[in-house]
Order: C-alpha cells, then sequence, then structure tokens
C-alpha cells in the first residue's frame, strides 16, 4: 500500500543476503562493475560484479573499488561451464583471497565448485531454468536460487515462463527464490513476493542506468526496444558451450538468419573480428556485448535485452530505479500479499 515503510517488503532472503530491499542485480559479465554494483548495493539492493572469465588481477581490482564506494554484502558472478579450468581455480583462489563473501554460479550445476566455495564459508546463489537444476543445486549446498525465466536477456538456461518455473521450484524447496526474467518493474516486484518469491532478480532494468559499464549504443537500444524487439537465438555462441541460447535486441546478424535462430554449431562460425576493446578482439557471433570501451561495429554485436524491456524508457541512476521499483511495488501490494 502507498506510504508503507520499506521494512514491509523486507523477505527472509533479505536478511540472509544482508541487504534491505529483496531486489538483486544480475551479475551481467562486462556490464556490472563496481560502480552498478555498488549504486545497486547503497540504495539497497544486493549488488553483483559480472566477472564472467575475466582476469583475477580485474576481479581484485573491482573488488577493491566495490569495497571502497560501499559496506554493503556483495556476490562475485562466475560461470563455471564458459571458463576454463585454469582460469576458473585461479578466480576462486582470488575471491576467497580476498574474502569475497558469496559467489553467484549459472549454467551447469558443479558440486565440487559450490563445495569449495561453501567449505570457505561463503554464500551460495545459483541460477537454474529447471527445476531438475535447481534441485542439483540444492543438493550441492546453495543457499539461494534464481529462477530464470525464458523471458531473460543475456544467456538463458531453461524454456518456461519465469514465474511458471518460480512457481514449480518454491513448491520443491525451502530455499529462497528470487524471480529472474524480464523483471523491470515493481508490478514484478509485488508478483513476486505474491508467489512467496523472496526477492527478484534483474539485468536489463539496471543495464540502463547511469552506472552501467554498457556503452550508450547498448543502453539506446534497450530504452528504445520492446520485448517483442528481442530474439532467442544460439548464433552469438563463441565462448559459451555449444547450444547456449542468448536473449537479444534483433539486429543485422539476427535478420540474415532468416528465422533460423537456433541449432549453430560454433564451429562452423567464422572468426571475425568486429570490433574492439583496448588490444582485445571482440568476434561477430561471440558473446561479448557492447563496454564502454568498445569502439568498432557495435550494432553486430551481441545488444542483451529481456522482454521487460519495452517499460525501460529513461537512462537514469540506479539508485533511482530501485526507487522507483519499491513504489510502484509499495503501490500494488495489498495487506494479503505484504510478505
Amino acid at each position: 500500500m502507498s506510504g508503507q515503510p520499506d521494512i514491509s517488503l523486507r523477505t527472509p532472503l533479505c536478511d540472509l543476503l544482508g541487504c534491505d530491499l529483496p531486489i538483486l542485480l544480475a551479475g551481467m559479465g562486462g556490464v556490472s562493475r563496481w560502480e552498478l554494483a555498488a549504486a545497486v548495493a547503497n540504495a539497497g539492493g544486493y549488488g553483483m560484479l559480472g566477472m564472467v572469465r575475466e582476469d583475477p588481477d580485474l576481479i581484485a581490482q573491482e573488488v577493491a573499488a566495490l569495497r571502497a564506494a560501499t559496506d554493503r554484502p556483495f556476490a562475485v558472478n562466475l560461470i563455471p561451464a564458459a571458463t576454463e579450468p585454469a582460469l576458473l581455480d585461479a578466480q576462486i583462489a582470488r575471491c576467497l583471497d580476498l574474502g569475497v563473501p558469496a559467489f553467484t554460479f549459472f549454467w551447469d550445476v558443479m558440486p565440487e565448485v559450490i563445495a569449495r566455495v561453501k567449505h570457505a564459508g561463503c554464500q551460495v546463489l545459483h541460477q537454474v531454468g529447471t527445476v531438475k537444476a535447481a534441485r542439483m543445486a540444492e543438493e550441492a549446498g546453495a543457499d539461494v536460487i534464481i529462477a530464470q525465466g525464458v523471458e531473460a536477456g543475456g544467456h538463458v538456461h531453461g524454456r518456461r515462463p519465469a514465474f511458471e518455473l518460480a512457481e514449480a521450484i518454491l513448491a520443491q524447496t525451502a530455499l529462497p527464490v528470487a524471480v529472474s526474467g524480464g523483471i523491470t518493474s515493481g508490478g514484478d516486484l509485488a508478483r513476486a513476493l505474491a508467489i512467496c518469491a523472496g526477492g527478484v532478480h534483474c539485468g536489463t532494468a539496471f543495464l540502463a542506468t547511469e552506472e552501467s559499464f554498457a556503452h550508450p549504443y547498448h543502453k539506446a537500444r534497450v530504452i528504445e526496444a520492446t520485448g517483442d524487439d528481442t530474439v532467442l537465438t544460439d548464433v552469438f555462441v563463441l565462448n559459451w558451450p555449444k547450444g547456449a541460447a542468448v536473449r537479444i535486441i534483433a539486429n543485422s546478424v539476427t535478420k540474415a538468419l532468416n528465422g533460423h535462430y537456433l541449432g549453430h554449431d560454433p564451429d562452423d562460425l567464422p572468426r571475425e573480428a568486429v570490433a574492439r576493446d583496448g588490444e582485445q578482439e571482440r568476434l561477430r557471433f561471440s558473446t561479448d556485448s557492447p563496454l564502454r570501451t568498445t569502439t568498432g561495429d557495435l550494432e553486430a554485436m551481441a545488444l542483451f535485452a529481456g522482454q521487460g524491456a519495452g517499460t525501460i524508457t529513461q537512462i537514469v541512476p540506479a539508485a533511482e530505479r530501485v526507487a522507483d521499483m519499491m513504489a510502484q511495488a509499495r503501490s500494488a501490494m495489498t495487506p494479503e500479499t505484504t510478505p
């Protein structure tokens, strides 16, 4: 109800993670750097650093910068299945040396990875796309399940709608569950709390903020897009396992597919540089999205966005997006749905 204090929307997930509000920043690789993670955390949400395949030295720099900007808890997002084992080992080792309090994992559930960080006393949030994966993550020791629906931007693991999947997982677990996929408004948050989810996990809503490390071109395309402008395709698959699909804003690459969005083999795709980040080439068909530092043919890159993009019409500070979502959620809540 309008005028309710924020504490009325506090959930057990908030208590577990040490945040004030049940809004989690998605650990978007390249995009969720320290500036965005700190802004979300300082606004009361939960920050995540997107450090997929990043050098451990960069992880250390990002963690140091984040801690200088906020004293709030946070997680580091890693993708074991899309990372060379030696690099993954080095990433985890550096995070543990730094005293990182929590990890977010995604894609394949790897019990040995979860066990390693749990043994070190860290919390584990695991994003999943199926009930089976949620069960595996819980059995491996995860503390939080992030139920990702097919509406999500970026890499999409399952094919069920977000709320349908979340309800199916909630029926089988006592763990806190955050709903992910197309979540961009306070109405979405209210709906999540109404089904007894612990909160929401948002990517697109925070990609289009001032603190996001996404390129201004990517942000502009997001605020211009609607959900109908997005497509699910596995043509942007270089750097990830075969069959890994992503949801992006349609571009010249997807239009050339003539509707054949799925079924691409990375071994059959050419390695052609279309952009650069400093000395690092960015290949057509790779999963790299354009960042502040990227130059080249940005239109041909993976412009990640979820189906909730149509509600994002302005680039604003992350704290403003959090505040707007909370105000909308309080307005949508009733005494019966308030946790």
